[in-house]
């Protein structure tokens, strides 16, 4: 046997002990239902994969609803798509913008409790598939929304909805309730080397 030969045996030898661990997985994993993922980390793309997963759903055909907490003064391109291109996606908008700019904490209470009825509502509806709850670990940190609400909300919501949180932190109470939570870090960043954000790439 030739050292190649040798090569693609213990290969095919890897592969078949990985293929055999990953088919055990898959038949261990018999619940069906819908998933809560939370997304954070101070990484960029956090919003960016939410969105991907919107047009995944999207691809099956599924009814999908995006609640965006602290954004919407400055449209991204995934909400120009959005807008545009998907009107059977249910959008709604916060629209006050980052709290840095806005400097107007009961005026962002205000708006996080009215953006969060909206959420409530796809939160208790059984026909929507999938809901985005972009920026919302903000609103707990900030103690903008209450947080047992958020919490007993997303609990409660119908077995076949799956929900994504995005946002930094969150705390240790919605990372315990959630089903998989994903941290994004910011290992090297554009825009600290004095780069500006591009469009497309970064909004």
């Amino acid at each position: 046997m030739t050292e190649e030969q040798s090569k693609n045996e213990r290969h095919k030898k890897a592969m078949e002990k990985q293929k055999a661990k990953v088919d055990a997985r898959i038949e261990q994993a018999d619940t069906e239902r819908g998933v809560a993922i939370l997304l954070t980390g101070n990484g960029k793309g956090k919003s960016s994969s939410a969105f991907g997963m919107v047009m995944r759903a999207l691809g099956y055909g599924h009814k999908v609803g995006v609640v965006q907490f602290i954004k919407g003064a400055q449209l991204s391109g995934e909400e120009l798509y959005v807008k545009n291109q998907c009107p059977q996606v249910f959008l709604y908008q916060m629209g006050t913008g980052f709290t840095w700019n806005t400097q107007d904490r009961s005026g962002d209470i205000r708006e996080a409790e009215n953006t969060w009825r909206e959420a409530e509502k796809l939160l208790n509806d059984e026909s929507v598939d999938l809901v985005i709850l972009d920026e919302l670990t903000y609103m707990i940190a900030y103690k903008y929304l209450d947080e047992a609400r958020i919490l007993t909300a997303i609990k409660n919501r119908p077995r076949e909805q799956s929900v994504v949180v995005t946002g930094r932190g969150g705390g240790s109470a919605l990372q315990e309730l959630v089903d998989t939570v994903s941290e994004v870090k910011d290992i090297k960043h554009a825009f600290k080397a004095g780069i500006k954000a591009r469009q497309g790439v970064d909004y």
